[in-house]
């Protein structure tokens, strides 16, 4: 009778690849390298995906040590995206190591699935992370959230002459509190300010104001999309 030999990919190995796959629609990016901080205790981060949809200005676009994966606007597309993609590395290669970051129990079934197929799940998240979760995973670490005693207080950023003037033409046109048309606001500044966007360094208005997204906040890419200001951005003391 001929004897088993346990396949390779099973014989535990000290230099383990781990997988960082990270829900970016909730989970802050603040907490970008605290999460690589953990995933490295367990062996070398091979792979590291933030899921989301990118058009929205959130700070994981400018995360460093991520892969950037679009996950389109649509409802769960994070969720649909980042498991497709963990299925996926599960079954090119043996003995990984997996760190699902989110606080989302829909990741339940995903950390049972690849704990069946023999990898190893560790789960990241906030406090409100259920215990479902939690229980699907090897084990869990949570986020440290740093409390206000503990924050360095910033400089208020201060708002310049112009972005009062685009508040104000938002709010001249807003739609039933949607805002306005991005494709019409350049326009109305032009004819209103003299205002050439193409003559700053960000070149389009979707650019200079998706890098101000404590001042304003935007709809996806499309003909119709939308601006809108927050006021408690305009309301920090200048």
């Amino acid at each position: 009778m001929p004897r088993f030999v346990m396949p390779d990919c099973f014989a535990p190995s000290p230099d383990t690849s781990v997988a960082l796959l990270v829900d970016g629609d909730n989970i802050s990016a603040a907490h970008a390298g605290q999460l690589i901080h953990i995933a490295s205790r367990k062996g070398r981060v091979t792979v590291a995906r933030v899921y989301g949809n990118l058009t929205v200005a959130t700070g994981w676009q400018t995360a460093h040590g991520y892969r950037q994966c679009h996950a389109g606007v649509g409802k769960n597309g994070a969720d649909l995206l980042l498991c497709m993609d963990a299925m996926e590395l599960a079954l090119d290669e043996c003995n990984r190591t997996f760190f699902l970051a989110s606080s989302d129990g829909d990741f339940t079934h995903l950390a049972l699935r690849l704990r069946e197929l023999g990898h190893d799940v560790e789960g990241i998240g906030e406090a409100k992370a259920p215990a479902t979760f939690r229980a699907a995973c090897l084990g869990f670490t949570q986020l440290q959230v740093t409390t206000p005693a503990q924050q360095v207080t910033a400089p208020a950023q201060e708002v310049s002459t112009f972005d009062q003037q685009i508040r104000s033409m938002i709010a001249a046109h807003s739609q039933h509190g949607r805002g306005m048309r991005i494709a019409d606001l350049g326009a109305k500044m032009r004819v209103r300010h003299g205002a050439q966007i193409s003559a700053h360094p960000d070149r389009t208005w979707r650019g200079y104001l998706a890098k101000r997204p404590h001042l304003f906040q935007l709809d996806p890419k499309g003909p119709e999309a939308m601006v809108r200001f927050l006021p408690e951005g305009f309301n920090s003391p200048s």
